[in-house]
């Protein structure tokens, strides 16, 4: 797949493509669908498919008020999921405020119609864009009549009860609760990071572990999960503690998790970590003895789960 930064950097060769666009935070099931009909259907008419999204997402450029704001994907992990779907090309508009400014007519007319000259659009049901968000798919419709350009609105995507969006699937991992998540994402939602030293404690109650200074925001609430864990290109069985260690009378915050089946140094590594089920909350123990033992119970729980989900 080929990234174009900019609108003035895409090359002549995607003139007629099939377009869609979207923020596409998290590539869910739902972004999935239009994806691969888009990649089909521009196939099979010997056309390009083309995805236009925007970085960094516009509501934080928009309403910068509101912090911290959760993405699900980092925009690196959007454009492989996004590849995955077998889209050509992807091209990322850097959003700012000026360019929030562009009006709907600036945009079909300006650039999907006359610089891109798009043989169809697909866009999810809801979808606005442009200043003041005028444009939508009425607008999409008369303006594809008027120059030529098929509109095809996709309406939304369920699972079960559960209209799958960003939102909810935010929800559900600030929430912990990550078998809803992953329903809605088709995959365990990740966070990546590079592994720093820690105090030691967890190599003095038998189970050494890896503290990593994650590269999200959108992190589930304190506890103790599964999860596997990817580290230069091999997968491990894993137990995660995200929160503080009350037992020791430290309420900083830690993101650590203890590798099953494995024995090595990962100072300096980049661990990919998804999450599979949550275990239980932390709780502070009389001493470290008792601790050592829940650990080693959390452990063979979370081998239980992991090897259902392998």
């Amino acid at each position: 797949m080929i990234v174009f930064k900019g609108i003035e950097n895409i090359t002549e060769d995607f003139r007629g493509s099939f377009v869609t666009i979207g923020n596409f935070d998290g590539v869910h099931l739902s972004h999935q669908f239009i994806c691969r009909k888009l990649a089909q259907e521009a196939k099979n008419a010997g056309a390009k498919s083309l995805v236009i999204t925007f970085d960094p997402h516009p509501k934080m450029i928009i309403h910068p008020g509101i912090r911290p704001f959760y993405l699900i994907t980092t925009l690196e992990e959007k454009l492989k999921l996004l590849e995955n779907c077998g889209i050509d090309g992807t091209l990322v508009i850097p959003f700012t405020m000026d360019y929030s400014r562009i009006t709907a007519e600036e945009f079909v007319h300006g650039f999907l119609g006359q610089k891109l000259a798009i043989k169809k659009i697909i866009i999810g049901h809801d979808y606005t864009f442009g200043h003041d968000k005028k444009g939508n798919s009425d607008y999409l419709i008369s303006s594809g009549r008027e120059m030529g350009f098929a509109v095809e609105v996709v309406d939304a995507v369920k699972k079960g009860e559960d209209i799958i969006s960003s939102t909810l699937i935010r929800k559900f991992i600030v929430r912990g609760d990550f078998k809803a998540a992953t329903d809605l994402l088709g995959r365990f939602y990740n966070i990546a990071g590079i592994v720093v030293s820690g105090k030691g404690r967890g190599v003095g109650l038998g189970f050494p572990t890896a503290n990593i200074e994650p590269e999200k925001e959108l992190l589930p609430p304190s506890g103790i999960y599964a999860a596997f864990v990817e580290v230069e290109g091999k997968r491990f069985m894993a137990a995660l503690n995200i929160g503080e260690k009350p037992t020791f009378g430290d309420y900083t915050f830690t993101f650590e998790v203890f590798l099953l089946d494995f024995s090595g140094d990962l100072r300096g590594k980049r661990l990919n970590t998804e999450f599979v089920e949550k275990l239980r909350d932390i709780v502070k123990y009389d001493n470290p003895e008792m601790l050592k033992k829940q650990i080693a119970a959390d452990v063979e729980k979370a081998r239980s789960i992991l090897l259902k989900n392998i």
